[in-house]
């Protein structure tokens, strides 16, 4: 008797497993074919991937009841809108795919019928992005700094460490976390506030340094010297209810530091009363300074008339000093945050009507120039209808990230843009998450989002230990 009963368990044990995994998941049949693409999100459709990204999840937007997805050799049958791959069968799938296009047929069920949806690309190309992208979460309107956290996240799998954090900093603002040549060996960010400072990570010793009002810093290539600007900004609420916020500068200057006497480099041309000078960066040879420049007008009143242009001055790092004469190289509109591609080709930055804070323009856009032969990129396969700014590089200048607000036009997410070995860029893709509706649920703007080469040696304990050292003065 009880043989017959453990077999009787057995055998209900193996229904209610076999149902569990195969009876809940309808499977494909009578299924019409589609000419629409599948109404994914995010919008993964025939974009361009590197091999080492962790995998696209993604949901279809409507009241699906099942869903099949086939990619390669990898077949997902799911209940639900979601589309959640292993990451072990992913990574075998690009590693095997690497410098090829990838089919995806999407079938799902709704109101009872299967629709196959036209297939769409992944490209999977070789040139692999920097692993690590550091971002600021922030509330995303009215420029409140409330809860403010700084984050590295893998961009391989799904791993999230914070090395910033409000609750160890006493809910102090923090700036952007910023790479000396994609190195998680030497990095900053500034935490702001009575007795903050920049707190500077060479190989996983922390100091803070006391470099008064740091906003926007760059390294040079060495390390030895940042240039940063310092700016006295203020916000201004729009009268306009179809415009939320204005942000400009009521001053603002560039400076270089230099690392290892402590002394603060300064030129009249860098500090003229007359204009603004802000968003400095190195570029990769260290023989320049990039930077935007714009004549002073009456804030707020004439801030329409604000436009920023791209200059650069000459540097060297040798003796550390600034040159003479400040180059133009573009002026057609404001310009904000240039960034130069590590191979010194291409430099990369956000052009709005007018102002210097693009996050709150929707016509903000991406721009490319070739250093090399003068030849501008409007990029309009990256752009969107929404504001599309903050950009950083890749080690192999092969990848940049930005953030994009298209989606609602309030919360910034970053994006990836793939620039192959002939300057062209490509339709970029969303920073995947490990559940597709982690967009929908997410009340923070991911800002300034940073790639680096490896994981940073030091967490938010450790910064908030060097908060309480005694900060090292500059001259």
């Amino acid at each position: 008797m009880r043989r017959m009963l453990n077999g009787i368990v057995v055998v209900l044990l193996f229904t209610i497993s076999y149902q569990l995994f195969t009876g809940c998941t309808p499977m494909p049949e009578n299924v019409q074919k589609s000419s629409e693409l599948p109404p994914i999100y995010p919008d993964y459709c025939n974009v361009t991937i590197p091999e080492n990204i962790a995998p696209l999840n993604f949901l279809l937007r409507g009241d699906y009841e099942a869903i099949e997805v086939k990619v390669g050799d990898i077949t997902l049958n799911a209940s639900g809108n979601e589309a959640v791959f292993d990451i072990d069968d992913w990574k075998a799938l690009l590693q095997q795919a690497a410098g090829q296009s990838l089919s995806v047929t999407v079938t799902a069920l709704i109101d009872g019928k299967w629709t196959e949806y036209k297939p769409f690309e992944w490209q999977v190309v070789k040139d692999e992005v920097d692993p690590y992208l550091t971002y600021r979460l922030i509330e995303p309107d009215y420029e409140i700094w409330n809860h403010v956290q700084i984050q590295q996240r893998c961009v391989e799998n799904f791993d999230v460490n914070a090395i910033g954090h409000y609750e160890q900093l006493e809910n102090r603002c923090m700036n952007c976390h910023t790479y000396a040549n994609q190195s998680p060996e030497l990095s900053m960010m500034y935490v702001r506030g009575a007795g903050g400072g920049a707190i500077l990570n060479r190989n996983g010793k922390l100091s803070k340094l006391n470099i008064p009002g740091s906003v926007y810093f760059g390294f040079s290539p060495t390390g030895r010297y940042i240039t940063y600007s310092t700016q006295k900004i203020i916000p201004a609420f729009h009268s306009d209810p179809s415009k939320r916020l204005e942000v400009y500068d009521a001053s603002s200057n560039v400076f270089v530091a230099d690392m290892e006497e402590h002394r603060v480099i300064s030129s009249p041309l860098l500090c003229d009363s007359l204009k603004f000078e802000t968003f400095p960066t190195f570029s990769p040879d260290g023989k320049y300074i990039y930077y935007c420049a714009a004549d002073t007008v009456s804030l707020p009143s004439e801030i329409h008339q604000l436009q920023y242009s791209l200059v650069r001055i000459p540097f060297d790092e040798a003796t550390g000093t600034i040159g003479t004469e400040v180059d133009t190289l573009f002026s057609e509109r404001s310009v904000c945050h240039p960034r130069i591609s590590p191979d010194g080709k291409f430099i990369l930055y956000t052009v709005a009507d007018y102002g210097t804070f693009p996050i709150w323009h929707p016509e903000a856009d991406l721009q490319m120039k070739n250093l090399q032969t003068g030849a501008i990129d409007s990029l309009t396969i990256v752009n969107s209808a929404k504001s599309d700014t903050y950009h950083s590089w890749s080690s192999n200048s092969r990848w940049f990230v930005f953030a994009s607000k298209r989606d609602d036009g309030l919360y910034g997410k970053p994006y990836f843009c793939y620039i192959d070995k002939d300057g062209k860029a490509h339709k970029p893709f969303c920073l995947p998450q490990e559940h597709p509706t982690f967009y929908d649920n997410n009340l923070k703007s991911f800002n300034a989002p940073e790639l680096g080469k490896g994981k940073v040696p030091f967490d938010v304990e450790d910064v908030a230990k060097a908060m309480k050292q005694e900060a090292i003065p500059f001259k």
